[in-house]
């Protein structure tokens, strides 16, 4: 009875022990499943972390294009303000010459008018002196024709006389007068085309200025339209960074995880170890009693 008991054990004991490795070798297949998506998972990891690295230096490098055209930003703005500085002193000299010119127009429209003037005043004095000589000729004729009136055609030709010396003197005066005046005039007149010439000059100058302005401003807003991309770029790179950091962070704690259950698994195989080291203790000593 006691050999049949031993014998029941001994088949109970079997039965389990097969059991028990059945289990061990379904623990073993999962345990190296789970190795091998461990393993996959490192590759993955590694796979990953390159791939950050390559990221984070194509950062970098944007980051320093970044800057680089920011500085160039800068330096450009700078441009803009100093041409647009100089656009508006030229400006407020193309306004002085411009007023300038106006005044010269007024001036030499009063002298033209005056000269006029002075011209109409110099018509009537000759008219006043051909009406005299035509006088002078008919008292002569009278002086002639009336030999009783000589004394007193005598004093009216010397009265005559002086009124004409004191109108050729007038004339003469007149005629330096206009003689000044028409120097004077083409003295502006030159004034005047020179200022003519300085503000086309400065005209042309103030279009050159705005055409390079307009330039400035079309090269800074093709920069700050190609910043725009860079930045929008450098957005979607850092999101995608953040999500394969998050992925990352994902895979790290599936490791934890796996590492703990492997920790766990490889208690339960040195218990079982253990439990199969003690049946087959047990197995040897019952067969020795048996023999």
């Amino acid at each position: 009875s006691i050999i049949r008991r031993q014998r029941q054990e001994l088949k109970l004991l079997i039965a389990e022990l097969k059991d028990r490795d059945r289990e061990l070798n379904d623990m073993v297949a999962v345990h190296e499943r789970h190795i091998q998506a461990w393993e996959d998972d490192r590759q993955k990891i590694l796979s990953l972390a390159e791939r950050c690295s390559l990221l984070t230096s194509e950062l970098n490098e944007r980051n320093a294009i970044i800057k680089s055209l920011t500085k160039r930003l800068k330096l450009l703005e700078s441009q803009h303000n100093d041409s647009k500085i100089t656009l508006e002193s030229t400006q407020q000299k193309f306004k002085e010459l411009t007023q300038k010119v106006t005044d010269s127009s007024v001036h030499c429209q009063a002298l033209e008018e005056k000269n006029q003037s002075l011209h109409c005043s110099v018509l009537e004095l000759s008219a006043k002196t051909g009406q005299l000589q035509a006088r002078e000729q008919e008292l002569l004729t009278m002086l002639q024709l009336k030999d009783k009136a000589l004394i007193e055609t005598t004093d009216q030709i010397t009265e005559v006389a002086s009124k004409f010396k004191t109108l050729e003197n007038a004339l003469r005066a007149a005629k330096l007068e206009e003689f000044s005046r028409n120097r004077e005039q083409q003295d502006l007149k030159l004034t005047l085309n020179d200022v003519v010439f300085q503000v086309n000059k400065m005209k042309d100058v103030l279009s050159e200025k705005m055409k390079e302005s307009s330039k400035h401003q079309e090269e800074i807003s093709h920069l700050k339209h190609e910043n725009g991309c860079l930045r929008s770029e450098l957005i979607l790179a850092v999101e995608e960074a953040q999500r394969k950091d998050q992925l990352y962070q994902f895979t790290k704690s599936k490791q934890v995880r796996i590492e703990k259950e492997l920790s766990s698994l490889r208690q339960v195989c040195v218990k079982q170890q253990r439990d199969l080291h003690f049946l087959q203790v047990n197995l040897d000593s019952s067969q020795e009693s048996m023999q």
